[in-house]
């Protein structure tokens, strides 16, 4: 269950000329250069000397609750990801901000995460991007909850979520006002609306670079607000789960619940999952119905000869699958864990196999 925040008043501090220092300092030299192309290992060899003006450009953006155009456009990259190269699907983007965009969002994410979690905002079964949360503690706490169940000879069934673009559908009016209910001030909000404002990406490819598309919705991808911002903006979902359990890491979901009786189990989950699609659809994130999977876990149960469908809103059955990969686990139904193993077993043989020995073809 999400803990009700504190509604204490929350505005952006000055950054510090040590902070923003420090931050050069640690830049990664082999990064890329955003479209201002200011490249990151200028900064980080004169951190010494740009480091004072460049944080009363920072704290001047908190004065005037504007952020420089040039710091919102970003380059999009597409880096092939196998299969079909005319076909875009076989791409994925990648996206490059500027780099000084960054150092000034990573200071305003640490003091808003800060307040986040000193006021205990974030659900606790949400689990990205908060420090002492990841992908091994979510994915041992749903284990965990799924194992004991089956312990108990109990009946577990689960159905994995995706959405459809979720940070990209991200509506900046409803985030604006979780903010505002979170205690951001006004002139904290007015910088983050001016944050979302003429933002523009640009195609990048082979040294061609294409004409700007204004970006309307979502969180910047690439960005270091980003993701908390995400966050921020599904984290009430956790609330809509009612009898079942649920984990939000990111845009994975999980919703799983167990009990004695298959037809209880199944109904309460339907129940919990048409009240979890009204909460996106109240966000305006759309679920990804091909790639939404049911899973019975029955390693000590028989399966049952049918199972009743789960299904969408929109009267699409879900797919019972017995295999899934959940946060980068393979996932079967019997949790034996083997269809797992074998993959790392593929990926260790992969990593470690040696170059072929074959002699090059001589003249």
């Amino acid at each position: 269950t999400a803990t009700c925040p504190s509604l204490s008043r929350f505005s952006v501090t000055q950054i510090q000329i040590a902070d923003v220092l420090k931050e050069l300092q640690n830049l990664d030299p082999y990064k890329s250069a955003g479209l201002d192309n200011l490249d990151p290992l200028f900064l980080k060899l004169s951190a010494a000397i740009v480091a004072t003006p460049i944080t009363s450009l920072f704290n001047l953006s908190f004065i005037s609750s504007e952020i420089p155009k040039d710091w919102k456009a970003a380059a999009v990259i597409p880096f092939f990801k196998g299969g079909d190269t005319l076909d875009p699907n076989c791409y994925r983007p990648i996206f490059i901000l500027p780099c000084l965009s960054k150092v000034f969002e990573s200071q305003v994410n640490k003091q808003v995460t800060d307040h986040l979690e000193s006021h205990r905002t974030f659900s606790a079964v949400q689990s990205v991007f908060r420090a002492g949360h990841g992908c091994t503690s979510a994915t041992l706490k749903v284990l965990n909850d799924i194992i004991t169940a089956i312990d108990k000879r109990q009946y577990c069934a689960a159905v994995f979520i995706d959405l459809a673009k979720a940070f990209d559908s991200v509506n900046h009016h409803i985030l604006i006002g979780r903010l505002s209910s979170l205690g951001f001030s006004d002139d904290c909000r007015a910088w983050f609306t001016n944050y979302f404002a003429d933002r523009v990406q640009c195609g990048k490819s082979e040294g061609m670079l294409s004409g700007p598309l204004a970006v309307s919705m979502g969180v910047p991808q690439g960005s270091i607000l980003g993701p908390t911002l995400f966050s921020v903006y599904i984290n009430d979902v956790a609330l809509a789960a009612g009898d079942c359990l649920i984990h939000l890491y990111a845009d994975d979901t999980i919703l799983y619940t167990s009990g004695p009786s298959l037809d209880t189990v199944l109904s309460n989950l339907q129940t919990s999952f048409n009240a979890i699609q009204h909460s996106f659809r109240g966000l305006q994130l759309l679920l990804n119905t091909s790639k939404t999977k049911c899973m019975l876990f029955n390693r000590l149960l028989p399966a049952p000869a049918r199972l009743t469908s789960i299904t969408t809103l929109d009267g699409s059955d879900l797919e019972y699958v017995d295999i899934y990969k959940y946060l980068g686990v393979w996932l079967d139904c019997k949790l034996s864990f083997q269809t797992h193993i074998k993959h790392l077993q593929s990926a260790f043989y992969s990593a470690t196999k040696p170059p072929s020995l074959t002699p090059p073809n001589l003249p």
